[in-house]
């Protein structure tokens, strides 16, 4: 159950009801639901900044005309969207065998490290050069989750905290690089790393947003393919539903959550070198991440693992940053700004929780072994006709 489940079952248990969940869940329900949810949070926002006496309606619309009003706000949303979207892949792709990579944003920082390493010191043609980041960044962030990942897989060691704890190792390492061994002596405002002379080719028609954009698509795709049409992904859902039972079946389960967690650390790490390619961004300083690991984290957990889902919500949890620092501008406080992104997150939390679950009334049997359950039911049937 998840963490907003069992506090919602918690409440109950003082009550006639009890949480069921639903042994299948369509994937159009689930998605209805977060996006029920969600607009339930928006209305709910309304009010309450229509009851502290600002214009609701005036905020929804400079949102909406931020990020569609012109090309820049959607762009502007699509470049903040490829790192979310790939750290958010990356740990769906863990979710779906129920590990818990909290540290893709240490996989990303190290992937985007390695790439800058590449890339202020090899000389040759632009894509020979691009192509040798990619291949640095995604072994960098294999390489970072190894240990976590042997622990995890022959030892049992929870992973929530080997991933959590080498996030602060990455985020020094970088803050190191770009104060000492990498430092760009030339800039004397900010401290940061020398810079990647080579991005990647612009989509036709844009004027910031790279080919980067096609990245997480392409893997979004690759990994819904698998995870429906081949072994491995069976396993792994397998894995994920009852590793005992996916062992006594012949499946090597170690070996399996040694490799799936070494490719979300690779996902994420080609995500660092993404976004390091991207035009404005090809230095690193210590504000390089701005918690998209986290931000992914967040979309994969409400997707509910869903590859497509994380896709939507990517794009939506970028759109509010974009739409977040315009509003900015225009004198809304950030303070309401992260209310408003945590109730809407909220909403679709609950969403989540309404699409798994059902509340059901409780039998006899359960009604007797919770004492605050029975009297509220003793006291419906005293009350009922």
């Amino acid at each position: 159950m998840t963490p907003l489940g069992s506090i919602a079952s918690a409440v109950l248990r003082a009550t006639p009801w009890r949480l069921e969940r639903r042994l299948e869940v369509e994937a159009r329900r689930a998605a209805l639901s977060r996006i029920g949810g969600a607009v339930g949070a928006m209305v709910l926002v309304g009010i309450l900044l229509l009851l502290t006496g600002r214009n609701a309606f005036w905020i929804f619309w400079q949102a909406l005309d931020a990020i569609f009003g012109r090309q820049r706000g959607i762009e502007g949303a699509a470049l903040r969207a490829i790192p979310i979207l790939m750290t958010a892949l990356g740990v769906a792709l863990s979710l779906r065998m129920k590990v818990w990579n909290i540290g893709s944003d240490g996989q990303f920082l190290m992937g985007a490290l390695a790439a800058v390493g590449v890339g202020i010191h090899m000389d040759g043609p632009g894509w020979l050069v691009l192509i040798l980041m990619a291949v640095a960044a995604t072994l960098a962030g294999a390489v970072w989750i190894l240990v976590p990942a042997l622990a995890r897989a022959y030892w049992d060691v929870n992973e929530i905290i080997t991933t959590l704890l080498l996030n602060f190792v990455a985020l020094q390492l970088v803050t190191w690089s770009a104060l000492g061994f990498w430092r760009d002596k030339e800039a004397a405002v900010i401290q940061s790393t020398r810079e990647v002379s080579h991005t990647l080719p612009g989509l036709p028609g844009a004027n910031s947003v790279t080919i980067a954009l096609l990245v997480p698509l392409v893997i979004a795709a690759a990994l819904w393919w698998v995870f429906r049409s081949t072994t491995i992904g069976y396993e792994i859902d397998t894995i994920g539903g009852n590793p005992r039972a996916a062992g006594f079946a012949g499946i090597a389960v170690r070996r399996r959550i040694l490799v799936v967690m070494l490719f979300t650390g690779a996902i994420a790490g080609l995500g660092g070198m993404l976004q390091l390619s991207a035009p404005g961004a090809q230095a690193m300083n210590a504000g390089f991440s701005a918690q998209f690991g986290l931000s992914g984290f967040i979309v994969a957990a409400l997707a509910g693992a869903s590859f497509w889902g994380v896709i939507g919500g990517g794009l939506f949890i970028a759109s509010m940053f974009y739409a977040g620092i315009v509003l900015q501008t225009k004198g809304l406080s950030v303070y309401i700004i992260f209310a408003i992104y945590g109730v809407i997150l909220t909403g679709i939390a609950l969403g989540e929780i309404a699409a798994r679950y059902r509340v059901v009334r409780r039998d006899a049997d359960e009604a007797a072994s919770h004492p605050g359950a029975a009297v509220g039911t003793e006291a419906s049937r005293e009350a009922g006709p």
